[in-house]
């Protein structure tokens, strides 16, 4: 590589300062040179082998596997990536929802995520990812435990919730996360929106008298 440009060396150094697999775009350098500068220090840096183009306008830096090789970068990565370049709010859904709190295990061929902006579709690695414009309503509890939970429990289906689906999203639930399920119970369906209300701890939907494969008759 030539001599770095004074734009080049201090998108390196920020670049270096992330872990191997981190996401970006243009838009995590503001401030370090014109548009047309950064544009063209990804390209050199592209060019070089030190950061890999993931889709137009974002990139990562290249993480080496012992085995595999060079490895994709982490989708939630590069969907967070993508809202900061646009500006937009993003919400996990269906089973990446459901895996991330514990409720699935199934691996998806194909992930969608919610977003406050236009339908976008591509390809990563063999997956197929797409960014779907939501509701003002649903995108309302984007970013938040609230949202990651109601859209967990539409994937499972409301007589498919059970008591031990309820353990699982009731583990690791800060005062905090509480009192926000509680706010946003409102902005849910309102099977979901009793569960919120139980596993914030509001009164009258603490006690369930329910065995394990059973759907709580409170919550439907």
């Amino acid at each position: 590589m030539k001599t770095a440009s004074p734009v080049r060396k201090k998108i390196l150094k920020r670049i270096k300062s992330h872990e191997p697999g981190w996401v970006f775009a243009p838009v995590d350098f503001v401030g370090f040179g014109s548009r047309r500068a950064v544009d063209t220090a990804l390209s050199r840096l592209t060019e070089a082998n030190i950061i890999c183009r993931v889709i137009p306008g974002l990139y990562y830096i290249p993480q080496q596997h012992p085995i595999v090789g060079l490895t994709a970068p982490n989708i939630d990565q590069v969907v967070k990536a993508y809202a900061r370049k646009h500006a937009l709010r993003v919400q996990t859904t269906g089973a990446e929802a459901a895996n991330m709190l514990g409720l699935s295990d199934q691996v998806p061929a194909k992930v969608v995520f919610l977003i406050d902006g236009r339908t976008r579709r591509f390809r990563l690695g063999k997956l197929n990812v797409t960014l779907r414009r939501a509701s003002t309503r649903t995108m309302s509890t984007a970013g938040r435990i609230s949202g990651l939970i109601i859209q967990a429990l539409r994937y499972v289906g409301k007589t498919h919730v059970t008591k031990n689906t309820i353990k699982r999203l009731e583990r690791g639930l800060s005062a905090t996360y509480k009192r926000q399920l509680l706010k946003d119970a409102a902005h849910a369906p309102a099977w979901i929106a009793n569960i919120l209300r139980h596993l914030g701890g509001m009164q009258g939907y603490g006690n369930l008298a329910i065995r394990d494969g059973e759907t709580p008759e409170s919550f439907l």
